[in-house]
This record gives C-alpha cells, structure tokens and sequence, in this order.
C-alpha cells in the first residue's frame, strides 16, 4: 500500500497552520509536507513534529512574492542571488526539521526575457542548488506544473525535467510527479511513472478536473495505486489536493482505493 503524507497547504485549512500538525495526526497520517516553512520558527516546526511523532518529508525553495503571483524565481536571470540566499535558507529548515527532500519551481518566465535565457538561467541555478543540497544530505526536485492553472510557468512536461536533468548533470536532482499536473499536460502516467521511476524523487496526487481527493475524477487511482506499488516506489505520495468538503470527511479514498 503506498504511503501518503498530508500536505498541510492544502489540506485541515479548517484550523490554522500549526493546529494541522495535530490534525494530520488524528486522521492518521505519518508525514507531513507543505509549500513554505518560513514564515514560522525552525523550533516551532521541529516542536510540532515531535509532539505529534510526524515526519516532514518536503518543502519548496523560496520562491518569491507568493501573494504577489510569483511561482518560484530559479528562471529569473536578475534574481541569482536572491535564489541561492534561499537555497541557504532552505537547507537551514530542511537540516533542522529532518527534512529530507526540498523542491525547486522554476517560476513563469519574466517579461522581457526569452526561453533560452530562462532554461539558461534555472540549469545554472540547479547546478548550483543541487550541489549545495547534496553536501547538506538533501535532494534537490523540480517539478512541471501545468499551464492551464498556472500560465506562463516554465517548466511544464515530464520530458522537459527530464532533459534539464541530463543538462544539470547531478545525481542529486530528480522529478517531483504530480500525477494531477501530469494528468493535464500529457497523460500518460502509469508507463511515465514506469519508465522514469529511477529519476523520480517524489510524487504528489490530485485528481482532475476539479484538483480535488482521488476517485472525484477522471483518473483511475485504485489502478494506478496497485501500478505503483508494482513498479517498486517506496517514497510518500504527497496528498496535494482541494477536499470538496472538509478534509476530514474526504479521506475516505484512502480505505476505498489502495484495499
């Protein structure tokens, strides 16, 4: 049965940020992950963890003015030292949470700026990420986000990651696969997930349309779980999603899906 962790950005929104710790843990999950800790005290977060026996198991970069629209900035070639300021920082909350995986988005490519100075830009700044993470026992992941929810972001396929990965050159940078941002963009998933597994770090899960709990959807997720667990990923699944109702009375796919 795969592993699934609480994304704690989309899921217990009910209750504020450091109560979904402990509601994560009532509904059963082992792990945890969320898009940002920095607003919060690295001691917070640690404390939170322990009390409730929780794993972290990712975190993004900074990744700019979130409020403001920005989706990351390792794309921005005038934002180079803002970038590896936050790959500091990242490594700082990561090694102080235990946290063993930090993922990179590519951001939208900025106006004014072509695609070969973008794709430029962030295999520079992944070269760089991916061997400061790899001296910290980190991994480094990208992720392709697809272009309907978020336009103009850079990185969007499967295929694409996977030739910046060839560029970057690292053993330490794979593919974060978002079955629902793979879904929309090409499809596909059981022989990608197959044929890619070696270089996928970390996956996370929606089901489309709607980015809501699997089995609302389009995407067979009791199929795809058992495909999973076949191929041999060992990793959390990351539950990435919107609940159409509350968190709590929506996970009943988990029972429904992986028995």
């Amino acid at each position: 049965m795969p592993k699934f962790a609480a994304n704690l950005t989309m899921l217990f929104t009910e209750v504020p940020f450091m109560e979904r710790f402990a509601a994560a843990r009532a509904a059963g999950f082992e792990a945890v992950e969320y898009l940002f800790p920095y607003a919060y005290s690295q001691a917070e977060l640690a404390a939170a963890l322990k009390a409730h026996g929780l794993k972290q198991v990712l975190h993004n970069l900074p990744a700019g003015n979130w409020d403001a629209g920005e989706r990351g900035i390792a794309c921005h070639p005038d934002r180079v030292s803002e970038f590896r300021e936050g790959v500091a920082q990242a490594i700082g909350y990561a090694t102080a949470l235990g946290c063993p995986k930090v993922n990179c988005l590519a951001g939208k490519i900025p106006p004014g700026v072509d695609a070969a100075t973008a794709h430029g830009t962030l295999v520079s700044n992944l070269k760089f990420a991916a061997a400061e993470l790899k001296a910290a026992g980190i991994r480094l992941l990208i992720e392709p986000i697809n272009s309907y929810d978020i336009p103009g972001f850079f990185l969007t396929r499967t295929a694409q990651a996977l030739a910046i990965l060839d560029e970057v050159g690292s053993d330490n940078l794979f593919v974060q696969y978002d079955i629902y941002h793979a879904q929309r963009m090409e499809g596909e998933l059981g022989n990608t997930l197959q044929n890619h597994l070696g270089r996928i770090g970390h996956i996370q899960l929606a089901d489309n349309p709607g980015r809501n709990e699997p089995g609302t959807g389009e995407i067979n997720y009791a199929w795809l779980f058992r495909h999973i667990d076949a191929i041999g990923y060992t990793g959390w699944i990351g539950c990435e999603y919107k609940p159409k109702t509350t968190s709590a009375e929506g996970l009943g796919w988990i029972r429904q899906l992986t028995q």
